[in-house]
């Protein structure tokens, strides 16, 4: 992982919630804060928010995606900032060269979760200036769900060495971590003082499904890619669907930042919005048959709530559905989730390695549980009458001029 990063080094751990809380106690301690964008994982947050408050460390959430920003949020109790590669679900880029010119700035090293970048697939944060990158590994790297493990890449490109005062972790007289291991610091930190303390070491057969999934991850990834864009542009035709978040989209807000940080395609996650709001939300999610709904949440069709139905997991070869508003960013108020972008009527979509056509299948008859008999008949007459237009396209005369 350390060498498909760019990275020095890497410490493999239990999960990605794992990752996530070790990095927070590698760096900050009891009345220290850091910085980190609202538009975050829902399980990020709530870390972010309750694990880390309880710990007596405060995180500072920037709501704007200036750099600017995010420097007014940082003092000298400041440890570290935190972004994500493509905002889950938010579908958000940030500059990540213009955010650590402004960390190093001010003495703090950048921190990305690169899970939706896929093991360096799509992007390799410390190409860009991150310092650190994290991973869930159950996502993209494991591609089955069949485990569950995180990653921590440290990029080596930190210098805690002129940074004593801030993190005086790294220049403890017994451990001389930055004088024995410089570049390596933060990872050997990770290695042999919070992994042991905590206890989240990966599992040896976990270990092994993880390296199992990465000698397909490239294969996976590129299928996962065509899948995606095709699927984009086809909800964009269906008359339920009011909005597509893909940031391959031209028009998209951070298409530019997408080609600018991505390579070999824009991911695997979409969102979009159906007309019919939360109740058509719910009526979809149940309708379907081969794509799998991520967590169940409480409908007026359903009195039964669970968070997890199945092992299967975002970045499965198999699709994915969820409701945000109602899953992951439920813990958040109405308010909150409408500042993030977390809407009613939001389907956060993780596209598999099925063939097209049976994505689309499986989405045109959940599709149609939505409509009323009526308009279902509206959507067939529009259908035949578009394979007359198309009929009547290829068999004329002129088409075969």
């Amino acid at each position: 992982m350390a060498a498909l990063e760019g990275g020095v080094a890497a410490c493999a751990v239990s999960s990605g919630s794992a990752a996530v809380a070790m990095t927070i106690m590698a760096l900050a301690g009891a009345g220290d804060n850091f910085v980190s964008s609202i538009h975050v994982h829902g399980g990020s947050s709530h870390q972010f928010s309750g694990l880390a408050k309880q710990m007596g460390i405060e995180c500072r959430f920037v709501k704007s995606r200036g750099p600017n920003d995010f420097a007014a949020a940082i003092n000298d109790k400041t440890k570290f900032v935190w972004v994500e590669t493509i905002s889950n679900p938010s579908n958000m880029i940030l500059d990540f060269e213009a955010l650590s010119l402004v960390c190093h700035a001010k003495g703090v090293p950048l921190i990305c979760d690169n899970t939706f970048g896929c093991a360096g697939y799509f992007c390799r944060p410390i190409d860009h200036g991150v310092d650190i990158v994290v991973h869930s590994a159950t996502k993209w790297i494991g591609g089955h769900g069949t485990t569950v493990g995180g990653i921590i890449v440290d990029g080596g490109t930190f210098n805690w060495g002129i940074h004593g005062e801030r993190f005086p972790q790294f220049h403890d007289p017994q451990t001389k971590l930055w004088e024995r291991f410089t570049r390596r610091a933060f990872a050997i930190r990770c290695q042999f003082e919070v992994l042991r303390d905590t206890g989240s070491t990966l599992s040896a057969p976990s270990a092994q499904q993880l390296l199992i999934g990465l000698e397909s991850l490239a294969v996976r990834c590129e299928r996962h890619a065509q899948n995606t864009a095709e699927v984009a542009n086809w909800l964009r035709e269906q008359p339920l669907v009011a909005w597509v978040s893909y940031v391959g989209h031209p028009d998209h807000p951070d298409h530019q930042g997408a080609l600018r940080y991505l390579q070999r395609g824009f991911g695997s996650v979409i969102c979009f919005g159906l007309r019919g709001g939360f109740e058509g939300c719910a009526r979809f999610c149940e309708a379907l048959k081969m794509v799998i709904i991520a967590a169940k949440y409480v409908t007026p069709f359903s009195c039964v709530f669970t968070i997890v139905i199945c092992f299967d997991s975002l970045g499965d070869a198999k699709t994915l559905v969820l409701h945000p508003a109602s899953t992951s960013h439920e813990h958040i108020s109405p308010e909150d989730r409408a500042e993030i972008g977390v809407t009613d009527d939001m389907i956060r979509l993780s596209v598999g390695i099925e063939h097209i056509s049976d994505i689309k299948a499986d989405f045109t008859q959940a599709f149609e549980q939505i409509l009323e008999p009526g308009e279902i008949r509206q959507v067939e007459d529009r259908k035949i009458q578009l394979q007359k237009e198309i009929n009547s396209r290829l068999f004329s005369p002129s088409a075969h001029l």
